[in-house]
């Protein structure tokens, strides 16, 4: 390659991985003025159904997801139950304790997350940092997450979080997060 190749794919490169320019960049005003407004308080609550893939390093799909829900709330705690069976036939369990600060502000808890994750919630969407251990079985690797949600007009949560291990990104998943009506009202 001749240097001015380099050099263009070299300068690409650094403009596509500027904080400017990627998953992290994104801030909670950002979301200010956008509809429906996200209360995890209503859609995080009763019984959901998620359905997801994990993307690797590699950026390839190396595991899918569904996930049974329920979110119980009495006044400003709350506790999320997920159920999740792998494709593999892997199954998980993770039970989130929430707390709700103010109308924006939440903490949660999980026994599988290092200390206390934080939140926020700000129009139609949320989002949540915090310090996971991945079970033995994958790795028993501790990584930091970003979990951000958005709420769509039906009701439906698009979730998009990513992992990383010394700042490089090891890990992403995608999902849905959708009331789970029973059968007979399909």
């Amino acid at each position: 390659m001749t240097f001015t190749v380099i050099l263009a794919l070299s300068l690409i490169i650094l403009v596509l991985w500027r904080p400017g320019f990627n998953f992290r960049a994104q801030k909670l005003t950002d979301y200010q003025d956008t509809n429906p407004t996200f209360d995890i308080r209503t859609h995080l609550s009763g019984d959901m159904v998620s359905e997801g893939v994990i993307y690797g390093p590699t950026g390839r799909v190396v595991s899918r997801f569904v996930a049974q829900m329920k979110g119980t709330w009495q006044g400003t705690s709350g506790v999320l139950s997920e159920d999740f069976i792998y494709e593999d036939g892997t199954q998980q369990h993770r039970e989130w304790r929430l707390n709700l600060a103010d109308d924006s502000r939440f903490t949660a808890l999980a026994d599988d997350i290092i200390g206390e994750a934080t939140g926020a919630q700000i129009g139609s969407a949320s989002r949540l940092t915090y310090r996971i251990r991945i079970p033995d079985a994958s790795g028993g690797h501790e990584l930091d997450v970003v979990d951000w949600m958005y709420l769509m007009e039906n009701g439906t949560i698009i979730n998009r979080s990513e992992m990383r291990k010394f700042g490089i990104k090891v890990v992403e998943l995608v999902a849905t997060i959708r009331p789970d009506k029973p059968k007979d009202t399909l």
